[in-house]
Parts: C-alpha cells; sequence; structure tokens
C-alpha cells in the first residue's frame, strides 16, 4: 500500500491526474469505475485542462463505482456530475461510457450492470477485472455506496448490489467488493478533516477498524494507494 499526502484538495487532484494519465499512456485499453463526490469534481475539471495533460481518450471505458437511484439529469446523480465537469470537455467516445441506469428500478440495474461488467471487461476467475477502480470514503467509513450498516453486502456473491442510505433512505446501486478487490488497482481519493480519524483508524489498523467499509479494501493484486491532503492526513 502506498500513501501520497498532498497540501491541498487540488494538489492531490493534479497529482493523481498526472498518474493517471502515465497509467493509460502504458496501456492498450484502459478500464475505470469512477466515484463522485468533491474530490472527483476538483479531478475531472483538472483532466478537463487538456493542453496539461495528453490523454488517448478513444481508449478509456468508463464505468462507475456507484449511484444514487435517480434520473441522469438529478443533482445528486454521479453521471450528471461527471458528464458536466468531464465528458462535455474530452472526447470520449459515446460507446466507451457505461453509465449505471439510476432511474431503473434498482435491483433490476443492479442485476443489468452486474451482466455489463461480465460482458465488458476481461476476468479472473469469473469475476470482472477493472484496470483501476477509484474510490472514495465517507467521514463514517463507507466507501462505493456500501456503509457500515449494511456492511455485509461487501461480501456479495454478486457484482452489484442496491444499498439503502442510512439516514436519506435512498437506494443506490454499488459494485461490491468481490469486483473491487479483484481490480489491477484501487485509489482512494479522500480530503477534508472531517475523514482524519477514519484514516488513521484504517492505515494504521486501530482497534475495530474493519467495521469500516473502506477498511475491507484490499486488491489480490495488491496494488492499493491512498491520495490525501494534509487535513485528511492530519492525525497519521
Amino acid at each position: 500500500m502506498k500513501v501520497h499526502v498532498y497540501d491541498t484538495k487540488t494538489s492531490v487532484a493534479r497529482n493523481f491526474a498526472a498518474y493517471l494519465e502515465k497509467k493509460i499512456r502504458e496501456s492498450e485499453e484502459y478500464h475505470i469505475a469512477l466515484s463522485g463526490g468533491s474530490t472527483p469534481r476538483i479531478l475531472f475539471e483538472e483532466l478537463s485542462s487538456t493542453d496539461r495533460y495528453k490523454i488517448n481518450w478513444e481508449k478509456v471505458y468508463l464505468y462507475w463505482g456507484d449511484e444514487r437511484c435517480v434520473p441522469p439529469e438529478d443533482e445528486q446523480s454521479n453521471y450528471k456530475m461527471t458528464r458536466d465537469y468531464l465528458l462535455r470537455n474530452v472526447p470520449v467516445p459515446e460507446g466507451n461510457i457505461h453509465r449505471i441506469m439510476g432511474e431503473n428500478e434498482p435491483s433490476v440495474e443492479a442485476l443489468r450492470y452486474g451482466i455489463l461488467l461480465d460482458r465488458e471487461l476481461p476476468s479472473d476467475s469469473e469475476i470482472p477485472v477493472f484496470d483501476m477502480v477509484i474510490l472514495g470514503m465517507g467521514e463514517d467509513g463507507h466507501t462505493a455506496s456500501i456503509f457500515p450498516h449494511e456492511i455485509q453486502l461487501w461480501d456479495s456473491e454478486q457484482n452489484c448490489e442496491v444499498a439503502t442510505h442510512p439516514e436519506s433512505g435512498q437506494k443506490r446501486v454499488t459494485l461490491t467488493g468481490r469486483v473491487i478487490n479483484r481490480s489491477k488497482e484501487v485509489v482512494f481519493l479522500v480530503t477534508g478533516a472531517g475523514k482524519a480519524d477514519k484514516v488513521q483508524s484504517i492505515l494504521q489498523k486501530t482497534a475495530g477498524y474493519r467495521q469500516y467499509p473502506a477498511a475491507l479494501v484490499e486488491p489480490v493484486g495488491g496494488k492499493l494507494s491512498w491520495f490525501l491532503d494534509e487535513e485528511a492526513a492530519s492525525t497519521l
């Protein structure tokens, strides 16, 4: 596991963007599961600076690690955020974009998306394999849309599950640990002082740390990185 600490959110986004550019350049095609949240938004804005990053978007295939069960025009949609801050600005072919359809009935969509992953991605032991899964982490230690109160979803035998937000009750479609831990590489982008205690607990493996879904991210290939700002790393 590698931990990278930068002074600001913008520095996190800029350094990760350079890292991702290198990974894509070295690959014939590159399959990425994206995250929602404020830090990925800054990342997408950074990647849209096409004079700085020379990415061949034709060999990039985009998926999502989770999605709120809302239409694609809803302000809460992870797809909408990606479209507004990245897809409108870079030439990703339409056929390379595989969104979770949040407007569909959740259980039907979880099944459909799981089948899509089986069809579109290479596999290992009949499990779809991403080149990279990008994750965030909530202040409660959740990742993708697997929350502590539903941590059993992590061990599902399905590629995708329907999760429920613990406060709003909103339904979400999420990748499970089965897929996330089979990725060739997993990268956490975590910023903000509100997450510092969970970052410390997970990275230093303090008592009870495995109650947090983010602590269960253990790629079988062993490639796991955390990109943190100084606030998120402040208790390390």
